[in-house]
């Protein structure tokens, strides 16, 4: 896909920011560790599993696949363990990481169109990366086995280093940390190539889907997808999509990213009486609600699909131009609570 393609309904400066406000509304809040970490054998002894557990969450991290989450819970009153991710149901070498409960977007997120992309006046191809899949996508972190470079009794820190690879040559780390009921997980990639290349990072968490599940993720526009599921149009969006206040997610499906993001989304729970508040330093998200499944996926990445071939290119469309040796840094939170309880927290993304 090139830009001659697509068609560009603009959104005015006074939906952004009342998509912003509106996220105000959903504050996430740190609360006090008493965090422990245990290392075990996952169901197959070439699959290791990192967990780290407190008094509120327990999270379990599969480094070999991808450095992402098996396992995300929260653990109620009466001690039992309640997911917030969808689990892994089994954690070995060869689990395919659709199957896991989250994992990281880079050094891009989604498709690209073509697999190629025009950058600062040369070519740049990027081979497909799925047999299933005509595009590349998700970048090539999801798929690759980083390193458990530390831990501690509230952390865990995974490294990984594609210095040789093309076109994108980075290194790049993950930090999990668990603070009382939040989540927080942070990003961090550094060019390590030659070139300049638009960069961006972002979560693929697959959540609990039931029947009575609702998200409020306020947002000022949307790209509508292809056939191909590439974006051809981007319109302001309607009041259906939205998702100012709480609505129950959509039946059919939908696998749209949209644009504007107020960087909180809050996910409810009723009869479990539950609700996550998500909150991140990105201005995108991919919403993707397969029909019949208990999951959907929430993705907060900062650029919509194919954005290097969108108009005006990868940094008119959120991704990060880095030179070599520069870094982008993106933090995640996920903080978990009994409905009727507000939380708060403030995510920050830095570029050196």
């Amino acid at each position: 896909m090139t830009a001659a393609n697509v068609d560009v309904t603009p959104v005015s400066p006074s939906e952004s920011r009342r998509a912003k406000l509106a996220g105000l509304t959903q504050p996430v809040r740190p609360g006090p560790s008493t965090s422990a970490v245990a290392r075990g054998a996952a169901a197959s002894a070439n699959a290791e599993l990192v967990t780290l557990a407190n008094a509120e969450l327990r999270l379990d991290l599969a480094p070999g696949l991808g450095g992402g989450i098996a396992r995300f819970d929260w653990r109620g009153d009466d001690g039992a363990l309640i997911p917030i991710f969808r689990r892994c149901k089994t954690v070995r070498a060869n689990t395919d990481p659709n199957e896991l409960a989250c994992y990281p977007l880079l050094p891009y997120s989604n498709r690209i169109g073509g697999g190629r992309f025009r950058f600062a006046g040369r070519d740049v191809q990027v081979s497909a990366n799925r047999a299933t899949e005509a595009c590349p996508i998700h970048g090539d972190g999801w798929l690759a086995q980083w390193q458990l470079e530390q831990t501690d009794d509230a952390s865990a820190r995974l490294t990984l280093d594609r210095s040789r690879a093309k076109p994108y040559a980075y290194r790049a780390a993950q930090t999990y940390s668990l603070d009382g009921a939040t989540l927080t997980v942070t990003l961090d990639i550094e060019n390590r190539g030659r070139e300049r290349l638009p960069f961006g990072l972002g979560l693929h968490p697959f959540l609990v889907r039931d029947d009575d599940t609702e998200l409020s993720a306020g947002a000022a526009g949307l790209w509508l997808p292809g056939d191909d599921w590439l974006p051809v149009r981007h319109v302001p969006a309607p009041p259906a999509w939205q998702f100012g206040v709480a609505y129950p997610l959509p039946a059919a499906m939908v696998n749209h990213a949209f644009t504007g993001w107020s960087g909180y989304t809050s996910v409810v729970w009723p009869k479990r009486r539950l609700s996550l508040t998500i909150a991140a330093n990105t201005e995108y998200y991919v919403l993707y609600t397969p029909p019949g499944e208990d999951f959907f996926c929430f993705e907060p990445v900062d650029h919509p699909i194919n954005a290097m071939n969108l108009p005006g290119g990868a940094a008119a469309n959120g991704m990060t131009e880095l030179a070599p040796g520069e870094r982008l840094v993106r933090q995640f939170g996920f903080t978990v609570e009994r409905m009727g309880v507000r939380a708060s927290a403030d995510g920050r993304g830095v570029r050196r």
